[in-house]
């Protein structure tokens, strides 16, 4: 039992969101509680990916060992993301504390943390689609309302209309707003589709 309390580790992680700000008042708070290791950036908390210093960080804890953070907003400003970074952590047996908040996935109101996330995740998500149900509700009320764009598969008839009708492979794609390669994309769908018709089209050989 005293090996195993002996391996375990405390690992702290610091951020900050702008290359101005400063990381001296996080990095104190967490040498203080005598972090093994300290992981810390200058980089933006709306998503995990290209945080490379917090990847470093999850990377580098093993289970039983804590993760301490000032606030845990540093690990996220997204209650979805923080929700699955926390249940990363907890698969792996790792706990969490926070220095400014009474956070402390090792105790007892652990689960109750978790829960609270849990609650909160979904009403953000359910708060965002009630948000997106009233603008698009509102834009049909005023008559700007243009519904979902079509994809350029949706634009396959005027594609195959417009290259029959001459037109260049980039002048498609201009007039309908798509780019060159889905151009193309389509036209090879169409001629694996309608291989006969193809052979009696318009010249194979139509330039950009």
């Amino acid at each position: 039992m005293l090996k195993e309390i002996l391996i375990m580790a405390t690992v702290g992680y610091a951020r900050v969101s702008t290359t101005d700000q400063d990381l001296s008042i996080q990095l104190s708070s967490l040498q203080a509680v005598k972090c093994k290791k300290i992981f810390s950036e200058k980089k933006s908390g709306n998503q995990n990916t290209g945080r490379q210093q917090l990847e470093a960080c999850l990377d580098y804890l093993r289970e039983g060992d804590t993760l301490i953070v000032t606030r845990i907003d540093r690990l996220s400003r997204s209650l979805r993301d923080l929700q699955n970074l926390v249940h990363q952590l907890k698969e792996k047996d790792i706990y969490l504390k926070a220095t400014e908040q009474p956070i402390d996935t090792s105790s007892a109101a652990g689960k109750a943390f978790f829960d609270m996330l849990g609650v909160f995740a979904e009403f953000e998500t359910n708060l965002r689609r009630e948000r997106q149900l009233e603008g698009v509700a509102k834009a049909k009320k005023e008559g700007k309302y243009k519904g979902r764009q079509p994809t350029a598969r949706a634009k396959t008839g005027q594609v195959i209309q417009l290259i029959e009708e001459g037109s260049t492979r980039g002048a498609v794609a201009k007039k309908l707003g798509i780019g060159v390669a889905s151009v193309y994309r389509i036209l090879k769908s169409h001629k694996e589709q309608n291989p006969i018709a193809s052979r009696q089209g318009p010249d194979q050989n139509n330039q950009l």
